[in-house]
């Protein structure tokens, strides 16, 4: 098959978008399926035999907001364009938005490169159901509802100006919500996610397909070269929101050093407004926490296999990548049972409640008492990846689902005839 898979945005490192996109599509290679890739930036990495065509967008949370205010009109000069950077001066996260109109004028002009299928990554806007109407059969990833971080970005808002500030940020969930009931082949990646998507955006269970992600297994993997610190906490996330419970972590780890001489490192960013800054000078852990963006594979592979041990603090994960890739690396794990950890995880690590910093303590603390029970759970972990978790199955399980809706679209159009 002809595929071509869209992402608004593919963020290459620590459990982004990117991470799907690079490995499914190379797992759709290895079975002897044309790929591409379709994004806008920051893209993905592109191994051999995959093809990427970039979308450039605005990109405008690379700058400050003076200067997205005082863009260069030239560059307004596309309703894609003007629609992304007049929705995000206003407070509007505009970028699916603009990628859908841009992935639908390339993939419907006379002269693109025409596909079996299109695979969406959770864009979910107008252009993704423009581009089902022009004919092409269409699967949609939804790794979970993303009104599950607009609540819980809510709750944590400390005044009603941030709050209402939330509602309007994210209020292209009302797209994707809409759009997603016109998408009759929807793969998730979890039981939990399936749930969530059937009870908030009111799609039948039996429409969606579970795929669990992958793990790169041969890659992500122990290594008898590098040894286990004593002292280091790794911690992974695409980007700081509440969502991800950092500040839960924070907490954890001025108790923590009242014991310990440990120390944090995470692998992600904060968002640069200033309050986790502000929490972990509150904490006195400021002088413990590194942060670590945008590095490479193999440098993030270093680091699960030289922690002492991962914690992933999250209140919500519909799949909850950095678990796995932990797991695969023998890293002994804290997890939370917030959405589908419990799922990736199962007996292979310790399990607490979401937004719990006490019992999130106590379990980091269970782990540091004890090397033999980090030895436990580090063998435990890499055995349930590799039994559970590849993208080989992924890749395959996914293709049934592209003949499906490429059978179902010519059914249509014979009964059309």
């Amino acid at each position: 098959m002809r595929v071509c898979i869209l992402s608004y945005r593919s963020y290459p490192y620590s459990g982004g978008q990117g991470i799907y996109m690079r490995y499914l599509s190379n797992a759709l290679r290895d079975l002897g399926h044309e790929v591409d890739m379709m994004s806008g930036p920051p893209y993905p990495i592109v191994d051999d035999g995959v093809g990427l065509i970039k979308l450039p967008s605005l990109d405008l949370y690379r700058f400050g907001s003076w200067q997205r205010l005082f863009i260069d009109p030239r560059k307004l000069d596309t309703h894609a364009n003007f629609m992304e950077w007049g929705g995000i001066m206003t407070g509007y996260f505009s970028e699916p938005l603009a990628f859908g109109i841009r992935a639908y004028r390339y993939l419907c002009s006379d002269n693109t490169k025409k596909y079996d299928v299109i695979h969406d990554n959770q864009t979910l806007s107008w252009g993704i159901a423009d581009i089902q109407k022009a004919g092409y059969p269409v699967v949609e990833t939804i790794h979970h509802p993303v009104t599950i971080d607009r609540d819980l970005a809510i709750q944590s808002a400390k005044s009603l100006k941030d709050k209402l500030g939330y509602l309007r940020w994210f209020s292209f969930t009302g797209m994707q919500i809409k759009v997603a009931r016109q998408l009759p082949h929807i793969i998730t990646v979890s039981e939990m996610a399936r749930h969530h998507i059937h009870e908030i955006f009111g799609i039948p269970e039996s429409r969606m397909k579970v795929i669990y992600n992958g793990i790169d297994a041969e890659l992500f993997s122990p290594s008898q070269d590098v040894t286990r610190l004593n002292d280091m906490i790794l911690m992974v996330m695409s980007r700081d929101t509440a969502v991800k419970g950092l500040r839960f972590l924070l907490e954890a780890l001025a108790e923590l050093r009242k014991r310990w001489d440990l120390k944090v490192v995470v692998v992600g960013r904060t968002l640069g407004d200033g309050v986790t800054e502000k929490l972990m000078d509150k904490l006195g852990v400021t002088e413990a926490v590194t942060f670590r963006n945008q590095i490479e594979t193999s440098e993030l592979i270093e680091l699960y296999r030289s922690a002492t041990l991962v914690a992933v603090p999250s209140t919500y994960e519909g799949f909850g990548i950095p678990a796995a890739e932990a797991m695969s690396c023998g890293a002994p794990l804290v997890s939370t049972t917030a959405g589908a950890l419990p799922e990736v995880v199962g007996d292979a690590g310790i399990l607490i409640p979401p937004g719990d910093s006490t019992a999130l303590t106590a379990a980091i603390a269970q782990l540091m008492e004890s090397p033999a029970k980090r030895n436990e759970y580090s063998v435990l972990g890499r055995k349930r990846i590799l039994e559970k978790f590849n993208w080989s199955n992924a890749a395959r399980l996914s293709a049934e689902v592209y003949s499906e809706a490429i059978e179902a679209k010519r059914a249509r159009t014979a009964a059309d005839g």
